[in-house]
């Protein structure tokens, strides 16, 4: 058989449990049917829960406190830089990218000034957007169509008065939906892979620009949840105060503000069932060209929204609205099998690119610290990791099946949780004598991890 064919989706701020097959909250059949026939990692987080950082780990497989990235900053990966994006394309396939990178600095240029880079970083054909705030600002195929449309100065209007007075507030975006970022992008795939007539295997990495905020889902799709069928948000009286100051900035009140909340739930619940449809679209497409059944499809999200968790919104914690990850994979293997597994070992979202790299049967020719994933998938009892770990601001946290601890630049741990018995995350448990041995045999392999 020829190579497969791979599918590589991502979305931006997706909590772990806004997935029909993870939180039951959210209508998303394509994804559950690419869980029902690969595996889903249930412990996955991200390596940092902001943008920047997350995504340059994620593209090299090197932690912040190895390619020195901490932090939404200006960036720019180097042309030189070693990918797993590039031993694909080594690998013989065609590459192609649709929707947001950030591996460059977003101000006020024009993203098709760096296809070069894009295509040094081994992308061969590239249609790249900036996020929901950068697209207020730079040029991109996108928003020119929005120009040509009439479309881009309303947009921009419209985010100038959400951040200068309420950037939490629920309305639909101005573009309407057939000009919604995530309609645009999944119909830019969906078109590229139609018209594919290559002969090389295709890689396609799909990266949407939601659900990250605002909260500006498209009719019909504003009005698809009823606030009160939302889950509730984590009141913020269980934030412990031993949590950094930035932990502390609660945005929202959890008492006066729950209807907020529940709309800006619903609103965001409305943006991923969008997506999961542009998905839907594609995964229909590929069996048309009979093209499904060899194919390898990956999901994840670079970090996760508080989406009123504590009274927080955004990312930037390591709490789990934040820091934990969908992450699903499923090959032509697994989809024979018909069966759905769910993984428990630990697992860190840059792990996808080399377990992608490994099941076309090649090898990452360079040094870099991700795991391929290819054990669990194999066999999902087993663990391919001990734990996992994130890092931000020169701050960490490590988790295993049971345990999140997380530390401070000072190297001093302020906060331990249970994930078994407390995923809501209400118990501070770092002070605890009983768990003082736990607390330090976690800091011993912390340093082993970072050093």
């Amino acid at each position: 058989m020829n190579k497969p064919n791979i599918l590589f989706i991502m979305t931006d701020q997706q909590r772990w449990d806004a997935m029909g097959c993870s939180g039951g909250w959210v209508k998303t059949p394509n994804l559950d049917r690419i869980a029902e026939e690969g595996v889903r990692f249930k412990n996955c987080v991200t390596t940092t829960p902001v943008c920047i950082p997350a995504r340059v780990t994620m593209a090299t497989g090197l932690y912040p406190h190895q390619h020195g990235v901490w932090k939404n900053q200006e960036h720019r990966t180097s042309e030189d830089t070693k990918t797993w994006m590039q031993c694909v394309r080594d690998a013989g396939y065609r590459t192609s990218l649709f929707g947001k990178t950030h591996l460059h600095p977003h101000g006020n240029q024009d993203l098709r000034d760096e296809e070069d880079l894009m295509n040094a970083l081994g992308i061969d054909d590239v249609n790249e957007i900036g996020g929901p705030r950068a697209s207020a600002r730079v040029l991109s195929y996108m928003t020119e169509h929005w120009d040509n449309k009439g479309k881009w100065e309303e947009y921009k209007k419209d985010f100038a008065d959400r951040f200068g007075n309420d950037p939490t507030v629920v309305r639909p975006s101005t573009l309407g939906l057939d000009d919604y970022t995530d309609v645009y992008v999944g119909t830019q795939a969906h078109d590229y892979l139609k018209n594919y007539s290559d002969e090389k295997p295709w890689f396609c990495w799909l990266s949407f620009g939601g659900p990250h905020e605002p909260w500006d889902t498209p009719e019909p799709y504003d009005a698809l949840y009823k606030p009160e069928d939302m889950p509730k948000a984590q009141h913020k009286k269980h934030l412990s105060e031993k949590m950094p100051e930035r932990y502390q900035n609660n945005k929202l009140d959890s008492d006066k503000d729950t209807q907020r909340i529940a709309d800006m739930r619903a609103n965001y619940a409305g943006n991923i069932t969008l997506i999961d449809e542009q998905i839907g679209n594609i995964l229909k497409l590929l069996e048309e060209r009979g093209e499904l059944d060899n194919t390898i499809i990956t999901f994840t999200s670079d970090h996760g929204e508080m989406n009123g968790d504590f009274g927080l919104v955004y990312k930037s914690v390591f709490m789990n609205g934040a820091v934990r990850v969908p992450m699903l994979v499923r090959t032509p293997e697994t989809a024979k099998a018909a069966a759905a597994h769910v993984c428990e070992s630990p697992c860190e979202w840059s792990d996808l690119g080399p377990t992608i790299v490994e099941l076309i049967g090649s090898e990452l020719p360079y040094q870099q610290s991700a795991r391929s994933m290819i054990p669990s998938i194999n066999d999902p009892e087993k663990h391919f990791r001990e734990d996992a770990l994130s890092e931000e601001y020169e701050e960490y946290m490590l988790l295993n099946t049971k345990w999140k601890l997380m530390v401070g630049k000072d190297k001093a741990p302020y906060a331990l949780f249970n994930q078994e018995d407390d995923m809501a995350e209400h118990h501070n448990l770092v002070d605890s004598t009983e768990h003082a041995d736990l607390v330090q045999e976690m800091m011993a392999r912390l340093e082993q991890r970072i050093s």
